[in-house]
């Protein structure tokens, strides 16, 4: 999701040629000693963990990162019919309607899929995908800023929109970035098809400021990150995820005894995290197994530290970390997949007309 700031990720730089070609092998070709991953950059994994699947699987992990999960996904799509790789991770409940309808992935149903919260499981007639992991896309906000302007901070969605804190907003492009198009849902979800639009309306009047990415909002603009104090970032309010105040403790020089930083939880949109198995990978067998490796207890419990993400699957440990410094939400909102898919593309055209022009 947005660890890249945190965990700095190697990936071969000549990986992009070596996986493209060879598309005239057969579709399955099991004596491929190499299982290679499309994901987005923000992909992580123990180097320790990697190696156990390695040993384990008799195959070698080549990844391949590929842009913001939206470019990510776009690109697997224009690639079906020679696929980079084998295995497909990071596609989210945002974007899950428009793999599927361009027929990205071929059904698998993973080993240890039964031990999944059927909450996760979008496409569990189908098996195209296969959950992985979850998180809370939420408005954060700077602690020492509120404190020291005797402010309290907000709460919800309506209070982003009142007078007390105008200019106070930094949030990313919808049509350009996954958190942005996850705040974007969220308000619609709250606010119902007609009365997001008002909402916005009332934003943009309030000054909210919109950037293109993740990485600009929350390690540049944002007065509370890190990155963003050093950046001179003057945005208390950023949006971004649950789980980043646990990160701003944890890369700390030295750690603090509370976050920085604090979640607004009435302003937050669930989203689950996907792989699934590329339609024309070239080794299936690999790709299976690299599947039922991302739903085992030791990538589940390795994950959190790493993509700064929530498991899947029951009884997989949470870090301490996050439970005390960025529990999920307790009642986030959502979105029914196919709601999504009705509405996203002329939702977001909307959204681009209303709020940035």
């Amino acid at each position: 999701m947005h660890n890249k700031t945190f965990v700095a990720v190697a990936v071969g730089l000549g990986l992009i040629s070596l996986s493209a070609c060879g598309s005239g092998e057969s579709k399955s070709s099991g004596d491929s000693r190499t299982v290679t991953l499309v994901s987005h950059n923000s992909w992580a994994v123990s180097k320790k963990v990697q190696r156990d699947f390695e040993k384990q699987s008799g195959y070698k992990l080549r990844v391949l990162e590929d842009g913001d999960a939206g470019q990510a996904v776009n690109k697997a799509i224009l690639t079906k019919d020679h696929p980079q790789g084998d295995v497909f991770f990071g596609v989210d409940n945002t974007l899950l309607s428009r793999a599927l309808d361009n027929g990205l992935f071929q059904p698998y149903t993973a080993k240890g899929l039964d031990k999944v919260g059927a909450s996760y499981q979008l496409d569990k007639d189908k098996h195209r995908v296969t959950p992985v992991d979850y998180g809370d896309i939420c408005v954060n906000y700077d602690k020492a800023w509120f404190s020291k302007h005797k402010l309290a901070p907000p709460r919800t969605f309506a209070d982003l929109a009142e007078p007390a804190y105008k200019n106070l907003l930094v949030t990313e492009n919808a049509a350009t970035s996954s958190p942005g198009l996850g705040f974007l849902l969220g308000s619609a979800a709250e606010y119902g098809d007609q009365g997001w639009q008002d909402y916005w309306k009332k934003l943009k009047a309030n000054g909210v400021k919109v950037v293109d990415g993740w990485e600009q909002a929350y390690s540049q603009e944002f007065s509370g990150s890190t990155g963003g104090r050093k950046a001179g970032g003057d945005r208390p309010l950023v949006v971004s995820y649950a789980s980043s105040p646990p990160a701003e403790v944890i890369y700390a020089k030295k750690r603090p005894g509370t976050a920085p930083t604090g979640v607004a939880t009435g302003t937050c949109f669930r989203q689950i995290e996907f792989a699934g198995l590329l339609d024309n990978a070239r080794n299936t067998k690999g790709g299976k197994a690299f599947i039922d490796f991302l739903v085992s207890k030791e990538f589940q419990e390795d994950m959190p530290l790493n993509m700064y993400v929530y498991p899947v699957v029951r009884g997989a440990a949470v870090p301490t970390e996050f439970t005390e410094y960025g529990p999920a939400a307790e009642h986030p909102e959502t979105m029914a997949p196919g709601k999504i898919a009705a509405n996203r593309d002329q939702w977001v055209k909307s959204w681009t007309s209303l709020v940035l022009r």
